[in-house]
């Protein structure tokens, strides 16, 4: 398959939480979703739309909202590769949902006492994110597991016709 095909493999599964997506999905679908961002950074910047929601623009904000569904899809069906499950996802997520609350409760306060439990949950959420990027970056299972058969086994996924 060509980069571009993997690219667009998670948008074709667009809630497609089962079944197992190799690296090359996975990472050829962020370099895609980083470069659209880009381009509609500076769309937005040369038509002076940006900051109109919150720190993006309308462009961009719909664009995440529209692909917030097949980024979680693909994760999970990269951490089904490495044979583990998707709940896996959350060692990343919950920390930062956490420390999101916190910030907001104490954001009108001058009382510095919660400070050190925002930086605890601070350091957690970062590791929790550097946990679930090795995770991305290890090979997944050769032949099948729990989660299904080898993406890179043969048929039009095969890595060889790459």
């Amino acid at each position: 398959m060509s980069p571009i095909d993997w690219a667009k493999r998670p948008l074709q599964k667009y809630a497609e939480f089962n079944g197992r997506a190799p690296r090359a999905e996975y990472w050829w679908y962020t370099l895609g979703i980083i470069v659209a961002a880009v381009v509609l950074n500076i769309v937005e910047s040369l038509l002076g739309l940006s900051g109109m929601v919150g720190p993006y623009g309308p462009l961009s904000a719909l664009c995440m909202l529209a692909l917030l569904v097949p980024g979680v899809a693909v994760t999970v069906r990269r951490l089904h590769d490495t044979n583990r499950s998707g709940w896996w996802i959350l060692v990343a997520v919950v920390p930062y949902a956490i420390l999101g609350f916190m910030m907001a409760r104490s954001a009108g306060s001058t009382d510095m006492s919660g400070l050190a439990a925002v930086s605890l949950f601070g350091i957690i959420a970062l590791i929790g994110g550097l946990v679930l990027l090795v995770f991305m970056l290890l090979a997944g299972n050769p032949g099948d597991n729990r989660y299904g058969p080898d993406p890179y086994a043969g048929g039009s996924t095969s890595a060889a016709t790459a």
